[in-house]
């Protein structure tokens, strides 16, 4: 199952969160938004097809999240959690950690935005479009 997230770089894209990778639906972005990789996202989490959102929801599950942009293609793996809402009308949140708001797509991440390849992260603080597709597979 998937879901495809279409989204625009920008100028003040840094890709140096730690612990946490976004896009949003938002259409500005603050330097301070370190962990921020595209704006104007024409969907957020609480947009996603219900059979998807349940299938993110086990503990087993693997949610990958693919991000393609000029040429420049890079994966993230994570899991899913029964806590995950899809709640949020606005951005959509990858993170290293176990913790889950109504943002959180994915938990137990991979990476989060600094281990983004840089001449990606050159492409969206160029403006490039975004391309992310959520991809949830389950063990049965």
């Amino acid at each position: 199952m998937q879901e495809v997230v279409r989204a625009q770089g920008h100028e003040n894209v840094s890709a140096a969160h730690a612990s946490t990778f976004e896009v949003t639906t938002d259409d500005y972005l603050t330097p301070a938004g370190d962990c921020i990789l595209a704006v104007e996202a024409d969907r957020a989490p609480a947009d996603f097809d219900p059979e998807f959102v349940a299938a993110c929801q086990h503990a087993d599950a693997t949610i990958t999240a693919t991000f393609e942009t000029d040429g420049h293609r890079e994966t993230v793996t994570g899991r899913g959690d029964p806590d995950l809402t899809f709640e949020s009308d606005r951005s959509a949140v990858g993170r290293t950690s176990d913790y889950v708001d109504d943002r959180t797509i994915l938990v137990g991440a991979e990476f989060a935005a600094e281990g983004f390849d840089r001449e990606l992260v050159g492409a969206l603080a160029d403006g490039t479009e975004l391309t992310v597709t959520l991809t949830v597979e389950r063990d049965e």
